[in-house]
């Protein structure tokens, strides 16, 4: 039997007529009579007796309905699970990102995502890219955003959005006077610099050496939310990613783009061998949207 001479089938016995069968699949009779015609001649036996009009079911029936009454209430609820996937209910998420992008970017995202997708669920977590990389590959997160790309043959990174490293200048600096792109060669107030490992400072460092200049700073930090943060309280200047810029307090610092420009790239990282869920794929969405509106506030 097919499955659609099973629903017919069940249909029938349920309803006790063609007419009701028809009501109950939403097609017409001579459509349940077809069908019908045809699962008994593959069976090779007939499944009622036509008497008067009227359909009464063979014991043969009888005893294929009992099976087929379970296969029946198996496939309402794959259709109830697959509307609930289309609709994204029962779905887990977890995203995992860096530091300054989990502060920066995600709240706006999840804001509408969690309005879409009220009955889902997602668990939020901040790691280095490091981590982020062995939390994918191992099935602990579905997906993540970093500044950078691995480079991982494992993992999937699309680009989405990107703008130029920013050097935020505290009001009344000599850096925070002047117009437009600011020229390394022009910082003059001491550096808050960041970790010597981090890959966006190491490309600071690079475009300096390449004009013959050395960047020295007397305070270190790990994270681009806490430079921006001595920034703001009068220690010195900073050079950070376009994200953590667009966050900081605009009457206590003057933003500009660093020259020579530094792109900077918001990736998803995602396992390449797991494609994203429903949910999943609108929160990227989300995310992206909220990224580039991040970016643009940086023209205000």
């Amino acid at each position: 039997m097919r499955l659609r001479h099973i629903e017919v089938f069940h249909a029938i016995m349920q309803a006790g007529t063609i007419s009701g069968a028809a009501l109950l699949l939403h097609i017409s009779q001579p459509a349940v009579t077809k069908v019908l015609q045809h699962c008994e001649l593959q069976l090779g036996l007939p499944l009622f007796d036509r008497v008067k009009g009227k359909l009464y079911p063979t014991p043969e029936a009888h005893r294929l309905f009992v099976e087929i009454d379970k296969l029946n209430r198996d496939l309402l609820s794959i259709r109830r699970l697959a509307a609930s996937l289309r609709a994204g209910e029962s779905e887990r998420l977890r995203l995992v990102a860096t530091p300054t992008l989990g502060a920066a970017v995600i709240p706006a995202a999840m804001t509408r995502w969690c309005a879409a997708f009220p009955n889902s669920h997602c668990s939020l977590a901040t790691n280095h890219t490091r981590e982020i990389v062995s939390a994918l590959l191992l099935g602990e997160a579905d997906l993540a955003l970093s500044l950078q790309d691995p480079r991982h043959p494992g993992i999937k990174a699309e680009v989405l959005a990107s703008g130029p490293m920013m050097a935020l200048c505290p009001l009344g600096s000599v850096e925070a006077n002047g117009t437009g792109p600011l020229d390394i060669a022009e910082i003059k107030t001491e550096l808050v610099g960041l970790a010597g490992d981090d890959p966006l400072a190491n490309r600071v460092h690079g475009a300096a050496e390449a004009q013959g200049l050395s960047l020295h700073s007397r305070l270190t930090v790990q994270t681009y939310q806490l430079a921006r943060a001595l920034v703001e309280a009068g220690v010195g200047m900073t050079v950070v990613d376009p994200f953590t810029a667009a966050s900081a307090d605009r009457g206590r610092v003057r933003l500009r783009p660093l020259a020579p420009a530094l792109p900077v790239h918001l990736y998803l990282l995602s396992a390449a061998n797991a494609p994203l869920a429903q949910s999943a794929r609108r929160l990227v969405k989300y995310l992206g949207e909220a990224a580039r509106r991040n970016l643009e506030s940086l023209d205000s």
